[in-house]
């Protein structure tokens, strides 16, 4: 078995254009994986093998690739940087040991890699940070340094200097060992020399090179003390102690080059190795019981545990469908059965890949550490745990954002309805964050997503992976509905034709919730006149209604009922009876109790020339956006606000014209908020109009 010390499971992940796939791209010519490097504004990278992604330049799946450096072992996947596509980000970090954050030169941290960074803190991510495209006009590596002091609250800890500036960048000095790599210009990775400091360097490279060693010593109390003596430790120890701050997240070893140039991508992967955690120096994945909660044990990184994985990605391609599995525990034999512990059904494992992008090396065992494919399972979604069908377990669960827009779409003749099923499975099968549903009333596909891109790919996909001919309808909101008062109210269902009828009484509160609190219910009936076994229903009533709020027919949010009193019939009142009464209940109580119509708003970060400044704040004013933050920086303004989603269709174009092309942004979900009367009418008129005209 392989040693597992020798194992790197990292990440690559930045804002949309800092170069992530680029420096997959370089990563994979170094270690010898491909041998002609593909470029993404050429379509050709290996990552990047959607035509969907070939075409717009952008990573919209998280492609897992494995490759060596120095003897070990490198799974390496490159996500999106789109913010529609942070689930894929988000689902990568939660099977991760480590990362590289790419950062562009002359951007600096741009919105989503703020976003990114975020998600990899919470995930407890050990990485390095890559300052990226230094030959570009603007490129300032120290400016960028100090965003990631000042914008993401991070310690940087600079472990080289980048040798010129802009078009004359030729290399970098490494600090540690007083030497500077210099490239030439023909772009080949292995063309450099290793020289002596540039004179005019060597004041900068000592004080940078002091300031890391002494950042690097405070891991470890007795070498920080000798070199408060006097005393410099040797580079063995300063690099045991960067290792260990890099690991327990106290700074982020940070490196400069042009990844699309070939130049310092050496001393990347070299970290990789030096400082980045193994599988086994990373907290163990908590196991969880029937009800979600912690079991006190883990799934131990050996290989001599029972086997546990985690699926994180299932994948439908031209090889037939894939199961991307994070091994934890254990081993994993070609044939062996396993269990999913979500479904409780056993498979056969037929076949298991090694993958490499959109090419896959053949497997006949696999191992605690490993991310691998197995082909062909049928029961298995995103988040499922598998697992050895004599020890049953669960590992945590992945949890997705709720879909903030939606289309409607149809097929353009009657032959594409069951091709577009089963597409649209399959699809829901991959993407957890993409979803659907049929309204009830038009019979229409409704799709959910997190934003116009990420649903403009999905019906890409359904056209031209799928072959379907769609007609596709104007994004919709996703608006829900609330209460804003306290009310005490009686609701009595009676009903007698013949024999035995129905009858329930029920006397109860209703008041807003806590935000976030969903529905929630309670019974403060004493003396039985509801009886206990009918409480039940009475909950099943009003929870049922919840879907359909009674202003426009969009789910009601935070809502609290309280039973505490009523009445019964000993033959005609049952359980649908009181099941009926507070269906009754909630239709007549909630306009009495305030209901109010509610709207998605967005954080929206924007990247402008500072001499459009105006226009982009003017606009987002103009959009009901409320400016929360405005910051100048070397290359542009990042303005931050607050907007409703139905504010911002279409906004990148407009975004676009009214910056000559050169303003972007990104937006994610922040919180349900009121909707203005005036928009409340409109939103509730049109709704109403549409039901009248059958629609």
């Amino acid at each position: 078995m392989a040693d597992l010390s020798k194992y790197r499971n990292i990440g690559i992940f930045a804002h949309v254009d800092a170069g992530k796939t680029t420096t997959t791209e370089r990563i994979l010519k170094l270690t010898g994986q491909i041998h002609k490097t593909g470029e993404v504004h050429d379509g050709e990278s290996t990552t990047d093998f959607m035509e969907q992604e070939a075409e717009r330049g952008i990573t919209i799946q998280s492609a897992a690739v494995s490759c060596f450096w120095n003897g070990h072992r490198l799974n390496v996947i490159d996500t999106p940087g789109h913010v529609d596509f942070t689930v894929e980000v988000y689902r990568s970090l939660k099977v991760l040991d480590g990362g590289i954050g790419v950062f562009c030169g002359s951007g600096g941290v741009e919105p989503q890699s703020e976003t990114n960074w975020r998600y990899a803190n919470e995930s407890e991510v050990s990485r390095l940070i890559f300052v990226n495209k230094l030959d570009r006009m603007g490129a300032d590596f120290y400016n960028v340094v100090d965003q990631v002091k000042n914008v993401l609250g991070a310690t940087p800890l600079v472990m080289v200097l980048p040798i010129g500036r802009e078009d004359e960048f030729v290399g970098v000095v490494d600090l540690l060992s007083r030497k500077a790599y210099v490239w030439d210009d023909t772009g080949l990775p292995e063309n450099y020399e290793i020289t002596d400091v540039p004179a005019d360097m060597v004041d900068d490279v000592e004080q940078y090179r002091e300031e890391l060693i002494e950042t690097a010593v405070e891991q470890d109390d007795d070498l920080m003390e000798a070199y408060m003596e006097g005393e410099e430790p040797s580079i063995e120890d300063i690099k045991r102690c960067i290792r260990k701050g890099t690991r327990d997240i106290a700074f982020f070893p940070t490196f400069c080059g042009s990844a699309f140039k070939n130049k310092g991508m050496q001393l990347i992967l070299d970290a990789v190795v030096d400082y980045l955690p193994a599988p086994t120096e990373v907290d163990p994945q908590p196991l969880m019981d029937e009800n979600g909660e912690e079991t006190g044990n883990h799934a131990i990184v050996s290989t001599e545990e029972s086997f546990k994985a985690l699926a994180f990605k299932i994948m439908d391609d031209r090889f037939g469908a894939l199961t991307f599995v994070r091994i934890y525990s254990g081993k994993l034999n070609k044939g062996d059965t396993i269990l999913n512990s979500f479904t409780g059904k056993t498979e056969r494992v037929g076949r298991m890949v090694e993958m490499q992008a959109d090419d896959r090396n053949e497997l006949t065992s696999a191992q605690a550490g490993d991310i691998i494919a197995i082909v062909g399972m049928k029961n298995v979604q995103t988040g499922h745990t598998l697992c050895d069908p004599k020890d049953q377990v669960t590992l945590e669960p992945m949890v997705f954002p709720t879909p903030v827009i939606s289309i409607a779409v149809s097929p353009k003749d009657k032959g594409g309805s069951e091709k577009m099923g089963i597409a649209i499975g399959k699809m829901v099968a991959e993407d957890p964050s993409f979803q659907v549903e049929t309204d009830e009333e038009t019979g229409e596909t409704i799709l959910k997503g997190m934003g116009e891109l990420h649903l403009d790919i999905k019906v890409d996909i359904l056209k031209r992976t799928y072959g379907v001919d769609l007609t596709v309808g104007a994004p919709q909101v996703a608006y829900r509905e609330t209460i804003t008062q306290a009310i005490e109210d009686s609701y009595t269902h009676k009903k007698q034709s013949g024999g035995s009828g129905q009858f329930g009484k029920i006397d109860y509160r209703i008041k807003p919730g806590e935000p976030g609190s969903g529905f929630t219910f309670s019974s403060k009936v004493v003396g039985g006149n509801v009886p206990k076994e009918f409480w039940p229903a009475v909950e099943k009533g009003f929870a049922g209604m919840m879907e359909n709020g009674v202003l426009a027919g969009f789910p009601t949010l935070d809502v609290e009922v309280e039973l505490y009193d009523g009445g019964f019939h000993a033959v005609d009142s049952s359980a649908i009876a009181f099941e009926i009464a507070a269906k009754g209940a909630f239709r007549q109580s909630m306009p009495k109790a305030g209901a109010q119509l509610l709207e998605p708003i967005m954080n929206v970060d924007v990247f402008t020339p500072e001499d459009h400044v105006g226009d982009v704040i003017g606009d987002l004013n103009r959009r009901r956006g409320m400016i929360k933050d405005q910051q100048a920086g070397v290359t542009g303004v990042r303005i931050k606000a607050d907007v409703p989603l139905s504010e911002m269709f279409g906004y990148i174009g407009h975004l676009r014209t009214i910056t000559s092309g050169r303003g972007q942004f990104s937006m994610e979900f922040a919180q349900y908020s009121p909707c203005p009367t005036n928009v409340a009418d409109e939103v509730i008129a049109k709704v109403k109009a549409e039901k009248e005209a059958g629609k």
